[in-house]
């Protein structure tokens, strides 16, 4: 009987497979090695038995399955050339860009036009003490503000024992970077805070847990009245590009003294009244006044000497009224059929 080794039909294989100049020659090749040597050996194996026949028929089986992927080496190789190719007569695929958010964009139109005013742009903790968020800016130890359900604090461990300073709560406006800021350095100075306040409010169509602020301080000698009304003219002109008018009304603050709201004729209706302006032609749109003189002495400004005045605003409640937005949840919710339009 002929005998039968596997492992000199592989090398004559190998050594013909080298010798193959296309990959037609090297399937011929292939060919042959499946369809007569291979199946003379299995052929043979029904003359042989015990395990003798089992190693040669394992054999035999795996240098088919080599064979085979020689065989495939070629067109699979040229497969993945064809996929790796790019054509570049092909039309371009549009790539999906994102788009600036409206509340962010409108924070950076605010900062560009107080700085063109000389005002610089400070940021601030988030995370704040009761001294610098409340009492430093002359709230009361029994004001409505300080109750849990207006604010956020941080839980602490013997909490009832820490000093004002210790005790930690998520600030409730951008106000708290005035005290810190007129702490460490001298009048004359005029800045904006721009940064993201907390509530514990319930959130509907006007409010939300937190939003957007931005705070302005300006202090200096013979600081007025005056100088902030032109300042927040300027600034409302520039934002809403229109010969928009201001007014100011009484109001109360803690930390100013006089206070004031500041309305702004509505952009809609040209204050002949609509739903925006509830009917009125006017916009609340700022609180303000002059520094009180004990937020000064807190930030170790000596109030006979110099005055200023501070401000804040809210983002959202702008972008609102500038894109004619009913609902300030909108903002936050992540839906990018609305992100889209801006």
């Amino acid at each position: 009987m002929k005998e039968i080794n596997i492992g000199k039909i592989k090398d004559r294989f190998s050594q013909e497979l080298k010798g193959a100049k296309s990959d037609n020659e090297k399937k011929k090749i292939c060919k042959k090695y499946i369809e007569d040597e291979l199946s003379s050996v299995f052929v043979l194996l029904k003359n042989i038995s015990g395990p003798k026949r089992a190693t040669i028929g394992k054999d035999a089986n795996n240098l088919k399955q080599f064979i085979l992927e020689k065989m495939n080496d070629g067109g699979e190789k040229k497969r993945e050339e064809r996929e790796e190719m790019i054509d570049v007569t092909l039309p371009g695929e549009s790539v999906k860009r994102g788009s600036i958010h409206p509340l962010t964009s409108l924070q950076e139109r605010c900062k560009r036009i107080f700085a063109n005013c000389g005002f610089s742009i400070i940021d601030g903790p988030e995370l704040e003490s009761e001294w610098y968020n409340f009492d430093a800016l002359n709230f009361k130890q029994d004001h409505p503000v300080r109750e849990m359900q207006d604010t956020l604090f941080i839980k602490q461990k013997n909490r009832e024992k820490l000093s004002s300073k210790e005790k930690l709560l998520m600030r409730t406006h951008t106000s708290p970077v005035q005290v810190r800021y007129m702490e460490k350095r001298k009048p004359p100075l005029r800045i904006i805070v721009p940064g993201r306040v907390f509530r514990n409010e319930a959130t509907d169509s006007s409010h939300e847990i937190n939003f957007y602020q931005i705070e302005g301080l300006m202090v200096g000698k013979k600081i007025s009245v005056a100088n902030f009304k032109a300042v927040i003219g300027y600034f409302f002109r520039q934002l809403f590009d229109s010969n928009i008018e201001i007014r100011l009304r009484p109001s109360f603050f803690p930390f100013t003294e006089p206070s004031f709201e500041v309305d702004v004729s509505c952009t809609i209706c040209n204050k002949r009244g609509c739903s925006v302006c509830k009917q009125t032609g006017w916009i609340e749109i700022v609180g303000a006044g002059m520094v009180h003189p004990n937020v000064l002495e807190s930030a170790k400004v000596d109030p006979t000497k110099f005055t200023g005045f501070a401000f804040g605003m809210g983002i959202d409640r702008i972008a609102m009224i500038e894109h004619k937005i009913d609902d300030i949840r909108l903002f936050y919710g992540g839906d990018l059929r609305f992100l889209k339009q801006f």
